[in-house]
C-alpha cells in the first residue's frame, strides 16, 4: 500500500502540533518549568526520534505505524487539553475545531497501520 499524499491533511496535523508544542509549556509552566521543559521533550523529541518507516524521509529509530499513530494522539489531546487550560475560551474553541477537522488523518493513520506487518 503507498503512503497517502494528503497536503491539507499534513497541513492541519502540523498545525495541531504547533499547538501543542506551544500550548502545553505554557500551561504546565504555571505549575512546572520543568513540566513545561519534559513536555516540550516528549511532543517534539519522541515523534522526531520514533517515526514509521516511509512516512519520513528519515528514521532514528523504526517503529510501528500504531506508536505513531499514538504519538500523533498525544499531541492533539495535548493541544485541546492545554489551549482550554492555559488560552482564552474562543481560542480554545477554535483549537478544538482544527482537531475535530483532523478526520483527514484517516487515510494515513489506515496506512501506517497496515504498515505494521513490514516493520522487521
Amino acid at each position: 500500500m503507498e503512503r497517502p499524499d494528503d497536503r491539507l491533511a499534513s497541513a492541519l496535523r502540523f498545525a495541531a502540533e504547533l499547538v501543542a508544542w506551544v500550548a502545553t509549556p505554557w500551561a504546565l509552566s504555571t505549575y512546572s518549568w520543568l513540566l513545561a521543559a519534559l513536555a516540550v521533550v516528549v511532543l517534539i523529541g519522541l515523534p522526531t526520534v520514533f517515526s514509521t518507516p516511509e512516512d519520513k524521509n528519515r528514521e532514528i529509530i523504526p517503529v510501528p505505524g500504531s506508536v505513531t499513530i499514538l504519538l500523533v494522539v498525544l499531541q492533539l489531546v495535548a493541544a485541546v487539553t492545554s489551549a482550554w487550560l492555559a488560552w482564552p475560551v474562543y481560542v480554545a474553541v477554535l483549537v478544538s475545531l482544527l482537531v475535530a477537522t483532523l478526520v483527514t488523518e484517516r487515510r494515513r493513520w489506515r496506512w501506517l497501520a497496515s504498515m505494521d506487518r513490514h516493520i522487521a
